[in-house]
């Protein structure tokens, strides 16, 4: 089975919690605060595994959760750092946002991409202590791991992409041309899947793709559809082969227009991709049936490019395709790399923190991601670590968004099932 599209979900790991704890040791008086720091969590990694082409991998397996870091421990112990989780994808995934489409990378090259990075582990009390506040009660919890919904696309990695209608010889051309082996029948749609060759010129070469073949209608689902195209979207050229054996009774000109317009109809810039043509099945040629005049002047005049007759089956004329596929992609630009795109910016002013206030039946609610890390790590039971939490919520403006919304001395404030009276 050929995947080639799978949307997954990934998580790093959450960072772990600063520990608590004060220095105990006989002879050894006011040992001060000693809770170590919690380890960060996992990152979420993706590394190319150059042995695959296909997204099979992820035919059941779908989520991907790295390892917490560890809490941290008593007598400044620092907790362990999270394992990384690394995902192995075939080279030319590009990594897109599954909600936006947005693309985050394209792993093309072989670097491995940290997609998601772990939480930070919390701070111990070791690290609040001052001369005015020698016994803190209090540490930072971990933050969370980032997650999201990413789609893999993969794009294959090939220089050259086989276009044209079903059974018109282009399995047997890359065959022929390569070491690979597709399955060669005499019925549409043989090949199923996109096939991969390499077609040695000398001491360079490169890699020329079989995709399966597209009719008219396409656009709409017909046959195989576009799934396949995304494959040739990198390609720096199209061989575009047209069967002028007669045996199926179909006239070449009209078949390379039906190509080229679903090409037009899945992408522009596809479409306007430097294209040869080869005439293949020219040993079985009916000269009566198929105007071979009409045919090179309509590739030659009208499109302006060059056409090769030539037969797969007895290898006429492949081995100058080849050659001339081989001498135009010497000056053809590089393969395409997709850049990442940019994030936007949320509109937001320096240092602002964004926080929602509801005013529910008289309780003002108070909702805010970065709010609930603050609540897990105050001790609302030290008198300390309260002064800490509502300096906080005055310098973030959460206390003036609160007056701001009517909230009066007295009134009842509830964060995230914390509740207090407000003092303005």
């Amino acid at each position: 089975m050929f995947i080639d599209n799978v949307t997954i979900h990934i998580k790093a790991g959450d960072g772990g919690n600063g520990c608590v704890a004060f220095h105990r040791e006989k002879y050894v008086a006011e040992g001060g605060p000693s809770g170590g720091d919690g380890g960060n969590g996992g990152n979420i990694i993706f590394k190319i595994d150059e042995g695959t082409n296909t997204l099979l991998a992820f035919r059941y397996k779908r989520k991907f959760v790295a390892e917490n870091g560890g809490d941290g421990g008593t007598e400044k112990f620092h907790g362990k750092n999270g394992e990384d989780t690394v995902i192995l994808v075939p080279p030319g995934t590009v990594i897109r946002d599954a909600e936006t489409g947005r693309i985050i990378k394209d792993m093309s090259d072989c670097e491995p991409y940290v997609a998601m990075k772990g939480g930070r582990g919390g701070w111990g009390n070791k690290h609040f202590a001052t001369p005015t506040r020698q016994i803190p009660r209090f540490a930072k919890p971990g933050l969370k791991g980032q997650e999201a919904d990413v789609t893999l696309e993969l794009k294959m990695l090939a220089d050259v992409g086989l276009v044209g209608f079903p059974n018109v010889g282009k399995s047997s051309l890359l065959s022929v041309v390569s070491s690979a082996r597709p399955k060669i029948a005499n019925y549409h749609f043989t090949t199923l899947a996109p096939q991969l060759g390499v077609v040695k010129n000398g001491e360079d070469g490169f890699v020329i793709a079989d995709i399966p073949g597209l009719i008219e209608g396409a656009a709409e689902g017909a046959g195989l559809g576009h799934d396949f195209l995304r494959h040739v979207d990198r390609c720096r050229l199209l061989i575009h082969v047209v069967d002028v054996s007669g045996m199926e009774g179909r006239d070449p000109v009209d078949d390379i227009k039906k190509i080229n317009a679903e090409l037009e109809r899945y992408s522009p810039a596809l479409a306007s991709r430097p294209q040869i043509f080869a005439a293949n099945k020219l040993d079985a040629c009916d000269r009566e049936a198929v105007d071979l005049d009409a045919l090179e002047a309509y590739i030659k005049n009208e499109l302006g490019c060059e056409l090769f007759y030539i037969s797969a089956a007895t290898r006429q004329g492949v081995d100058e395709l080849m050659y001339r596929t081989a001498e135009l992609l010497s000056d053809l630009p590089p393969l395409t790399v997709y850049e990442p795109e940019a994030v936007p910016e949320p509109e937001m002013s320096d240092g602002e923190r964004e926080i929602t206030v509801n005013n529910v039946n008289g309780v003002y609610y108070v909702e805010g991601e970065w709010l609930m890390q603050l609540i897990d790590s105050v001790n609302f039971g030290d008198r300390e670590s309260v002064a800490f939490f509502q300096r906080i919520l005055r310098q973030s403006g959460v206390i003036d968004a609160l007056t701001a919304k009517g909230c009066e001395d007295g009134d009842t404030v509830n964060i995230y099932d914390v509740e207090f009276d407000f003092i303005g």
